[in-house]
C-alpha cells in the first residue's frame, strides 16, 4: 500500500502560495489573538518612532569615533559626512533615552495598580524608539512588553528586550496595524520617518472618522521636531482639516510632562470604563 498523501495543512508549498493568502492573513489575526488572550494582554500603550534613533550612549560613542576619524583626515569629504550624520544621531538620541524613561515609568505605574486596567507597553519590536520602549519596560523588575515585529530587509527579528512569548513577526503591514490599534488605549509617537508618519496619520484618520469610537489619547513627543516636519495649523488654514482636529493630539517635550498627561488621560478612561473584557476575548475597536 502506498504512503498516504500529505495533508493539506502540512503542505508548505500550498500554504505559501498565492491561493492560500487568505489563510495566512487569518493566521496573522488568530495566532496573535490567542497568544494575547493567554498572557492577559488586553490594554496597551503603543510607542511609535524612528527605527534609526540610537541611545545616548551609543550615539556619543559614534560621535567620538567620527570626530577622531575627521581629526586624522580633516580634508576628506567622506569623513566630514560621517561626522554630520553622527552629530545628527547624537541630537536625536535624547528621544531614545526619553522613550526608555517614559516606558519604564508607565510599566512601574501599571504594575503598582491594585485596581482597574493593566497596561502593557507595546512597540513595533524593532530597533530605535521601538527598542527604547521595550527596554524601558524591561528595566522594571518582571516588566513585560509586547513587540509586533514586521519582516522587512533592514529589521531582522524582534529586539531582545521583548519577552519571547510576547514577540510577534508579521508579514502583512495591515494585520500588524490592526493589532497595534485593537488593544491600544494610548499612543505615544516620537520623531520618526515614513513609517511613523503612516502610523500617525492612519490613527488620526480612524479617530477623526469615528472608526475608533473610544477615547484615544495621542501624544506627540518632541515639539521642535513635529513643528518643523508637520504644519497642522496650515492644514486648518487651508480648510483640509477642521481646526478642532488639532486637539486630537497633545504635544510634550519632557518625560515628566508626558507621563503626567498620559496618567490623567488613562485614569480618566479607567473611571469611565465599563467592566473589563471577558477572559477569552481582548477588548478594543471593531
Amino acid at each position: 500500500m502506498n504512503e498516504p498523501p500529505e495533508k493539506a495543512y502540512k503542505n508548505l508549498e500550498f500554504l505559501n502560495s498565492p491561493a492560500a493568502r487568505h489563510i495566512r492573513i487569518l493566521c496573522e489575526y488568530e495566532e496573535p489573538r490567542q497568544r494575547l488572550i493567554r498572557h492577559r494582554v488586553h490594554h496597551t500603550i503603543v510607542f511609535f518612532g524612528s527605527a534609526r534613533t540610537r541611545s545616548g550612549e551609543d550615539a556619543r560613542a559614534v560621535l567620538a569615533a567620527a570626530r577622531a576619524d575627521l581629526t586624522a583626515r580633516p580634508a576628506d569629504p567622506a569623513a566630514q559626512a560621517v561626522l554630520r550624520r553622527a552629530e545628527a544621531a547624537d541630537r536625536m538620541s535624547r528621544y531614545y533615552d526619553a522613550a526608555r524613561a517614559l516606558a519604564q515609568r508607565i510599566t512601574e505605574w501599571s504594575k503598582a495598580k491594585t485596581a482597574g486596567r493593566r497596561y502593557f507597553v507595546c512597540s513595533g519590536g524593532g530597533p530605535g524608539i521601538m527598542e527604547a520602549a521595550n527596554r524601558g519596560a524591561a528595566d522594571v523588575p518582571e516588566g513585560r512588553s509586547v513587540g509586533f515585529g514586521i519582516s522587512i530587509p533592514f529589521e531582522q527579528g524582534v529586539n531582545s528586550y521583548v519577552p519571547s512569548d510576547l514577540a510577534f513577526e508579521f508579514h502583512y503591514f495591515f494585520t500588524r496595524k490592526y493589532w497595534f490599534l485593537y488593544l491600544c488605549k494610548a499612543l505615544v509617537i516620537f520623531p520618526g520617518g515614513f513609517g511613523t508618519m503612516d502610523e500617525l496619520f492612519e490613527t488620526l484618520t480612524l479617530v477623526q472618522t469615528g472608526k475608533i469610537k473610544r477615547k484615544l489619547p495621542i501624544l506627540l513627543f518632541g515639539t521642535e521636531y513635529w513643528s518643523r516636519v508637520l504644519n497642522f495649523d496650515a492644514m486648518a488654514d487651508y480648510g483640509t482639516i477642521d481646526p478642532q482636529d488639532i486637539s486630537l493630539m497633545h504635544f510634550a517635550d519632557d518625560v515628566d510632562e508626558a507621563f503626567a498627561w498620559l496618567m490623567e488621560a488613562l485614569e480618566s478612561t479607567d473611571r469611565e470604563a465599563t467592566p473589563g473584557p471577558a477572559p477569552n476575548r481582548p477588548s478594543g475597536a471593531g
